[in-house]
């Protein structure tokens, strides 16, 4: 934690500099999914290869890939996606022990606060892919749940990667919280699962699709 004898008013000035830094940087980025999953996946893993794939498709289709910009899921992802015809974008944050950023960044940022981190995750993508991870990971995943839920931010794809690894918590989600009516039926639709990149990139292209297509029809209606 920082010094609680640091002046409170110099805190606020450091949050609104690491917003308009994020806005400025993150404005024209153009169509971008975040990716999320754990730092210590290596590349001989499933999951950090099935990311490498995953972030290079998604920049063929002209998207950006936004990580948090370190080791492990975020690396592969991209890697995936530097040299394509998206951006490679890392958000990385100041960490006790540190965590440097990948080498496969065609930009990145650097951040003091979790929460404006966490709101430029969330404001520039039109989609989440959840791979499997560790806490930060199912942060991630439960913020952006609990804000489509509330209506307080649009509904778009969250889509959590390898059912293998998400059977479990998705079994106790069925079993026990909706058993004991902490959620409703319906709430199970605001993600879905699947197995392999072209399963994921099906998704969020569809999404896509669908957002040209209503941008087009409030044109015409203008």
């Amino acid at each position: 934690m920082e010094d609680l004898k640091t002046s409170e008013t110099w805190r606020i000035f450091r949050i609104q500099s690491e917003l308009i830094d994020g806005i400025e940087t993150l404005n024209d980025l153009g169509p971008a999914v975040t990716i999320f999953g754990g730092a210590r996946f290596t590349e001989d893993t499933r999951y950090y290869q099935d990311a490498v794939t995953i972030g290079r498709m998604l920049s063929d289709e002209g998207m950006a890939v936004i990580t948090g910009g370190g080791p492990g899921i975020m690396e592969a992802a991209n890697r995936g996606c530097q040299g394509g015809a998206g951006t490679s974008m890392g958000l990385n944050i100041e960490l006790p022990h540190e965590q440097d950023p990948n080498p496969y960044l065609d930009a990145g940022m650097e951040f003091r606060y979790f929460f404006v981190r966490k709101l430029m995750f969330v404001k520039y993508a039109m989609a989440y892919i959840i791979f499997p991870g560790g806490y930060g990971t199912m942060d991630e995943l439960f913020e952006a749940l609990t804000l489509i839920q509330t209506d307080k931010i649009r509904q778009f794809p969250v889509v959590l990667y390898g059912e293998k690894y998400w059977n479990g918590l998705l079994s106790w989600i069925r079993e026990t919280m909706m058993e004991h009516n902490c959620i409703d039926p319906g709430d199970m639709d605001l993600f879905q699962v699947v197995n392999s990149p072209e399963d994921a990139l099906r998704v969020i292209c569809s999404h896509r699709d669908h957002l040209v297509d209503s941008m087009k029809t409030e044109r015409r209606k203008r």
